[in-house]
């Protein structure tokens, strides 16, 4: 029972990066925007949170600055595909090819660094409860802050005029345009928004996660985030339910070790990756699913005067 409720909580913490990430995503994708770059700006927001918090002790400064330059590479980013029309496949698989290297060159000094000692967060009374309290209820804040973000999402796209008009950007943008909305503002906002999520997914990994720096620490959870936003058909609650299943095989390779089943560690290793390609091969055999929720300018460019 403890071994399961520990699996449990680290499945929590293990999807909640691939949920923050993912919600971004979507958010850029939900506009008509594809962002490749995500596991770029990931790794630059894990050294710019982990610098920020060994030189001010402050966690939540960390989150800040991840988010921070989440953003601004995200700014980068749209700068080129919204207001310069380049290919946004290609200038995200650059984003994320400039973020390895430059946060391999920026986070040399901080490879032996170790943060500070950081409390213990739980929900008391909620916490001693047999099973469920350390399964649900001894998790650090930002596990509950993405489930609020997921439920928000939902809120914010399927019930506020805003998400209206941002589903519809993506949906048809010449349509926007002619109804007079600025498009290529809301694009940009939109990917500065997923951008800073991203940069705050980031920052958990380095911060709370696994607090330390290691050069290209992320280990691929950026284009895990991406393919989530496909298996969820561009929902954000499913978008959590997927986060929650891959950090759930992620967590399974370590459980299954310490239970001393006889696998090869390679194989268990790529366990999440593996799940990936099958889930995504399994959901691209039937094209409906696709098509009635991804929107319809996906990765395309738009001409304001076309």
């Amino acid at each position: 029972m403890d071994s399961m409720a520990l699996l449990v909580a680290a499945t929590l913490s293990a999807g909640t990066i691939l949920a923050i990430a993912a919600l971004g995503l979507l958010i850029n994708e939900k506009a008509g925007i594809v962002n490749l770059g995500a596991e770029g700006m990931m790794l630059c927001a894990a050294i710019a949170g982990f610098a920020t918090v060994v030189h001010t002790g402050n966690s939540w400064l960390g989150f800040a600055a991840g988010m921070a330059a989440g953003a601004v590479l995200a700014v980068i980013f749209g700068l080129l595909v919204i207001w310069l029309n380049t290919n946004q496949y290609a200038t995200g698989l650059a984003l994320s090819l400039f973020g390895a290297g430059f946060s391999a060159f920026a986070g040399i000094k901080y490879v032996q660094e170790k943060l500070p000692e950081q409390s213990q967060f739980s929900i008391p009374f909620m916490r001693d409860i047999p099973f469920v309290g350390p399964a649900l209820f001894r998790h650090h804040p930002m596990v509950y802050i993405a489930m609020a973000l997921a439920a928000g999402l939902v809120w914010f796209l399927y019930r506020t005029r805003a998400g209206l008009v941002l589903r519809s950007v993506g949906e048809s943008p010449e349509s926007a345009h002619a109804l007079g909305y600025p498009v290529r503002r809301i694009r940009l906002a939109a990917v500065v928004a997923g951008g800073a999520l991203c940069g705050l997914a980031g920052a958990y990994v380095s911060v709370v996660y696994t607090p330390l720096w290691v050069e290209g620490m992320i280990a691929g959870k950026g284009w895990i985030a991406l393919a989530l936003t496909t298996f969820a058909t561009w929902r954000p609650a499913r978008v959590l339910l997927g986060a929650y299943l891959f950090g759930g095989v992620t967590m399974l390779q370590f459980h299954l070790q310490g239970l001393g089943v006889n696998m090869p560690s390679q194989f268990l290793s790529m366990l999440p990756y593996l799940a990936t390609i099958v889930v995504l091969v399994l959901i691209s055999r039937n094209p409906l699913w696709i098509r009635v929720n991804m929107p319809s300018s996906l990765g395309k460019p738009f001409y304001p005067g076309a």
